[in-house]
């Protein structure tokens, strides 16, 4: 059986091909947002493997799935989506993305500060989540505003979420490790 090839040399001048076949350049918003997404899916491989507690790695897997899911859509023009038949983010993942938030932060103390990125590596790995989480929400909504194309449903929904979600999941890696949260204090200024 023949392996298939990992390389094609069919970008090497700076183009890539949609799901439609289409060509876009590499530098195309359509293109670094859905690069950013498979950052962020990578960024949440890190915390994958830093994660001990099975129910939370079952949740970020199917996290990823979805960060999947969203990218073949973007990787698609609006027009084709349907015809490719490619994966749909649902009403149903959001209100999973809720339940989860509210099961890890019905078990943590409320917070009355700000708190600091960071605390254990696995806290701080969830936090670069977060950020990344909201960076590509920016570029989601810019890409929108950009080019008028309708967005994948549920597609803003679910960013909102996962970045509120990676929050709360900071903190309960920092309670279940023993590391104490870093409370923001305002500096005096003088």
């Amino acid at each position: 059986m023949k392996k298939s090839g990992i390389y094609t040399k069919t970008g090497d001048k700076g183009e890539t091909g949609l799901v439609s076949g289409n060509r876009a350049l590499k530098s195309d918003i359509r293109i670094d947002l859905y690069g950013d997404l498979d950052e962020l899916n990578s960024r949440i491989g890190i915390v994958c493997a830093e994660v001990k507690e099975q129910r939370v790695l079952n949740f970020l897997q199917t996290v990823q799935s979805a960060i999947f899911d969203l990218g073949s859509n973007l990787a698609c023009e609006v027009e084709n989506r349907q015809k490719y038949k490619l994966p749909q983010l649902t009403e149903g993942l959001v209100k999973e993305l809720e339940l989860e938030i509210d099961k890890l932060d019905n078990a943590l103390e409320p917070l009355k500060n700000f708190v600091l990125p960071g605390g254990s590596k696995s806290a701080s790995l969830a936090h670069l989540c977060r950020t990344g989480t909201r960076s590509v929400e920016r570029k989601l909504i810019h890409f929108q505003q950009t080019t008028k194309e309708e967005l994948p449903a549920h597609s803003v929904e679910f960013l909102n979420r996962l970045s509120d979600y990676f929050f709360v999941l900071a903190r309960h890696l920092n309670k279940v490790e023993g590391v104490k949260e870093i409370l923001w204090q305002a500096r005096q200024t003088q």
